[in-house]
């Protein structure tokens, strides 16, 4: 025996795990599924015929109503983060979509909302980051976990995100975390060191350009902020760019558009922008080096990463992850360190952070044979019988650095190459180091 149609189209809805109303054009709730009544906590004989906001009471229902969006502009939304309150007064995060509910004959009736219940994704994500790190991001001080706590959070937003922290802290792993916690995770994320190109390049990259607009230019080509289109950029190095390119960094954040190199009109932009920085940038600004208005726009939402001194607790975890990678990677089977090298790895102070400690396995790895990795498989920056009896071991942060750096140029014959690979920092973050200690020849 069949059922009626009306009776037919409800058994589909109830079948479906996620969540399901239809409104009418006055907002009044139309049908409302199994699961809609499992998520929200409210019987479908109480949610029938009233308004939806009634039922939902969602982080958007006042400013921002996707279904109301939908049914103004005919376009629908596709997997949105919100917030629901459930019957239980309790803040739910949910995924939604919207489309417009239409007759055989094209009127419009309606809408229709979906919704997903993302409690455990969140709840998830968050263990996650309470074990041993987030994404690829390893750590377990008190300092790391106040970061991973944070995480979801600022991902959840569309706000610009600035990072700080000094060269080797994984900088670029937080943005990467954040962008893929986000609900732009499916679109690209573009990086752009902006400490490596001079400006005529930078704006180019960044901003792409049109067919004419200088004389090789025989095509359009697309800019990072044109391939981040719907994801996320990632400005690294932000406070070396110039004054000019601040200006139009400000411009795409403030006006959300961008005008191509040759271009007559602007394009508009829908990326979402983080930017990392090694310098302090308000100092900068004190020093009128950097846009004041810039820097507001950017310090919306700020992450500190502490330097690896001052975490040396993760070492060991660090030191773990890094094992087990070099040994997928080589095919080895190293068990661990001697408890002289572990030592060692844990009194070093790091002025090339996290990069520097996963350079110094690395360079284990290659002189190690045995399956754990002793004193002398270490970087002789590492070791103490490498290092000179007159360099300091105590004194100030710079003070202990600047002797460290000359020491190393020392050994290496001056060659910065050489010495930045055994410091475990990149040849640029030697240059500046050497330029703020006045020790450039």
């Amino acid at each position: 025996m069949s059922l009626p149609i009306a009776e037919f189209s409800q058994v589909i809805l109830d079948s479906v795990a996620d969540g399901v109303f239809t409104v009418d054009r006055e907002w009044r709730i139309t049908s409302f599924n199994r699961a809609a009544e499992r998520i929200t906590g409210i019987p479908r004989d109480e949610a029938l015929g009233r308004p939806c906001c009634e039922v939902f009471h969602a982080s958007i229902c006042e400013t921002a109503c996707a279904l109301r969006e939908t049914m103004q502009s005919g376009r629908p939304i596709v997997n949105k983060s919100i917030y629901i309150v459930n019957a239980r007064g309790e803040r739910m995060p949910v995924s939604i979509s919207t489309a417009l509910l239409k007759d055989a004959h094209g009127n419009v009736l309606g809408g229709v909302e979906t919704f997903r219940d993302l409690s455990t994704e969140v709840a998830l994500r968050r263990e996650l980051a309470g074990q041993r790190g987030f994404a690829d991001i390893v750590g377990q001080s008190p300092a790391m976990r106040r970061i991973f706590d944070l995480l979801p959070r600022i991902a959840e937003s569309d706000s610009t995100v600035l990072i700080e922290g000094e060269s080797g802290t994984g900088k670029e792993l937080v943005a990467r975390a954040i962008h893929s916690l986000s609900r732009r995770r499916k679109k690209p994320l573009v990086s752009v060191s902006c400490v490596t190109l001079p400006d005529t390049l930078l704006a180019s990259e960044l901003f792409g350009y049109v067919a004419g607009a200088f004389t090789d230019a025989r095509r359009d080509k697309p800019g990072r902020f044109a391939r981040a289109e719907g994801g996320t950029i990632f400005l690294d190095e932000i406070g070396d760019i110039s004054p000019a390119m601040q200006a139009q960094l400000l411009r795409v954040i403030q006006e959300k558009e961008y005008e191509p190199l040759g271009a007559t009109k602007p394009v508009k932009a829908d990326v979402r922008v983080i930017a990392a920085t090694n310098k302090d940038l308000k100092s900068l600004v004190e020093q009128g080096a950097f846009r004041e208005d810039l820097y507001y726009r950017l310090n919306v939402v700020t992450l500190k990463l502490p330097p690896l001194r001052e975490r040396r607790e993760d070492i060991p975890l660090l030191v773990e992850h890094f094992i087990q990678r070099f040994n997928r990677l080589n095919g080895r089977d190293i068990r661990g360190l001697s408890e002289e090298a572990m030592r060692i790895l844990m009194q070093h102070e790091y002025p090339g952070n996290v990069r520097q400690l996963e350079n110094a396995l690395e360079h284990a790895f290659v002189l190690c044979t045995g399956d754990r990795i002793l004193p002398e498989h270490l970087p002789p920056d590492f070791r103490r019988e490498g290092q000179p009896p007159a360099l300091p071991t105590s004194g100030t942060l710079a003070e202990v650095e600047r002797a460290r750096i000359l020491d190393a140029l020392k050994r290496h014959g001056g060659s910065v190459a050489a010495a930045a690979s055994e410091l475990g920092i990149h040849r640029t973050t030697l240059w500046r180091k050497l330029k703020r200690y006045g020790a450039q020849d």
